[in-house]
């Protein structure tokens, strides 16, 4: 089986990866989405198989005992994300290069795993600040959910020097394009 490349995006919760990630694969490019699988419920319109794998955590556990993940992790006390091996097999028997909407540990292990064939970019806000407004103005999560959001997201903007692109959202089009022109010339590499 022939293996595509990998997009790794990673960012904050708030900082736009998956607006931005959603704007790509509008472009008709031979992406595919890498849906992960977690052990946390599904939010309101979220749906199983679209937007994530949700397995219950005794089955996510069994997954990582049978070696099932190219990479996963405990993001949130007892909440499990992680890419199944299955995912980019699918994706590369199709001939589709696999993108991926992964937290900053699991896009620096892919990214460890294939060096070669991977573009890892970090998304970030222009500030802690207006991170913190984006995600108050989800409305989603209670005020201890936004606390642990933010302190997370401090140590990971720490973590975005081990990326091969830093791109700031501060300005959603501009981004956009500075983010598309970036994976078209990483996918036109041969």
């Amino acid at each position: 089986m022939k293996k595509g490349k990998l997009i790794v995006v990673s960012a904050p919760s708030g900082s736009g990866k998956t607006t931005l990630v959603q704007s790509l694969l509008s472009q008709n490019l031979p992406l595919s989405f890498s849906i992960s699988a977690t052990s946390r419920t599904p939010r309101s319109k979220e749906q199983d198989g679209v937007d994530y794998h949700f397995l219950e955590l005794d089955d996510f556990k069994k997954q990582v005992e049978a070696e099932a993940f190219v990479e996963y992790e405990e993001v949130y006390p007892g909440k499990f994300y992680g890419t199944l091996k299955s995912e980019l097999e699918k994706k590369w028997s199709k001939g589709q290069h696999v993108i991926f909407d992964v937290d900053v540990v699991g896009g620096l292990n892919i990214k460890s795993q294939y060096p070669d064939q991977t573009l890892a970019i970090f998304i970030q806000t222009p500030s802690l600040d207006i991170l913190e407004q984006r995600l108050r103005s989800r409305g989603t999560e209670s005020e201890a959910v936004l606390k642990e959001r933010i302190a997370k997201a401090k140590m990971e903007i720490e973590q975005g020097s081990k990326f091969d692109f830093l791109l700031i959202n501060d300005d959603l089009e501009i981004c956009k394009k500075n983010f598309s022109d970036r994976v078209k010339a990483f996918l036109d590499q041969v």
